[in-house]
């Protein structure tokens, strides 16, 4: 049974709420975005992690990405999950619950009118690795979940994401950086590197990433998609000059990095099938603001 009710005032508003997961710290919600317009047939879905380190952060990061998604035909999801600051756990339980949210999705395809084979995990920053987690690492199911459902996308969408969490010859590290990650963990940290973790068959992925991150060295997505591309998946990597982290999102500058990125998203998911038609992400943004 697909129990729901509308969000209030202090979660995502204009989102569907459900409880996808219930843990010993807390209830958890998701908001769906549903498009206006009824479809006979399913859609694709995409579902989005918020950044914050797995420390913190809110799922209305990704509402403006979501609202937008919607009015092109798309189901989108914004999740809530566990994190270090309101509920005491590691890195490892933020993975867990990413992966719930997908089989959660997955499981309900039907009531919320999604085609199961056409679900995309997006996230930036740790969210970005969330989602990226979902697509490639292996394990960390939460262990009373029927696991006969695949938590594992159809596609990532990666903004800015953690995906290099040990390190990596031939790469310059920041050990400091590195030295913190056991304990935010939770387990060993290359268990939990995408990097690290790649595979033969790994889903197509598009990545957005700021040439001035400080905090997420570019060079770690490039090396990234290099070794994406090598073991034969598709993965798109769009660099940016000059822009740090958390450059895409609709609050920062004049919100061009907003529209640059979900332009290119949208083409994305164009090719892939998911939508069709034309992008005006232009548009969208300035209505967005004025509301």
């Amino acid at each position: 049974v697909l129990v729901s009710v509308i969000a209030g005032a202090a979660d995502v508003p204009d989102g569907e709420k459900h409880i996808y997961k219930s843990t010993k710290e807390a209830e958890l919600p998701l908001y769906v975005f549903s498009p206006e317009e009824k479809s006979d047939a399913p859609r694709a879905a995409i579902v989005f992690f918020f950044g914050g380190g797995w420390q913190g952060g809110t799922p209305t990061q990704f509402e403006p990405q979501s609202e937008y998604l919607r009015t092109r035909g798309m189901v989108a999801v914004v999740v809530e999950y566990r994190v270090g600051s309101r509920h005491k756990v590691k890195a490892n339980a933020c993975v867990e619950d990413a992966k719930s949210a997908i089989r959660w999705v997955r499981s309900h395809a039907k009531e919320l009118g999604v085609d199961p084979e056409r679900i995309v995990a997006g996230g930036g920053s740790a969210g970005g690795h969330l989602a990226a987690c979902t697509g490639i690492i292996e394990g960390f199911e939460a262990k009373d979940e029927d696991l006969s459902v695949s938590s594992v996308p159809n596609a990532l969408a990666l903004f800015n994401p953690a995906v290099v969490l040990a390190p990596v010859p031939e790469m310059e590290v920041d050990e400091k950086k590195l030295n913190r990650l056991p304990e935010r963990m939770g387990v060993d940290p290359i268990t939990l590197s995408p990097y690290h973790q790649l595979k033969k068959g790994v889903v197509p992925t598009i990545i957005f990433h700021g040439k001035e991150d400080t905090t997420v060295p570019y060079r770690t997505v490039e090396i990234f998609t290099q070794r994406m591309v090598e073991l034969g998946s598709q993965c798109d990597l769009f660099g940016y000059a000059d822009e740090k982290h958390g450059f895409f999102n609709l609050g920062k500058g004049d919100g061009s990095m907003f529209i640059e990125t979900v332009t290119a998203l949208d083409a994305f998911l164009v090719d892939l099938g998911y939508i069709e038609g034309e992008a005006d992400v232009e548009a969208f943004a300035k209505a967005y603001k004025k509301d």
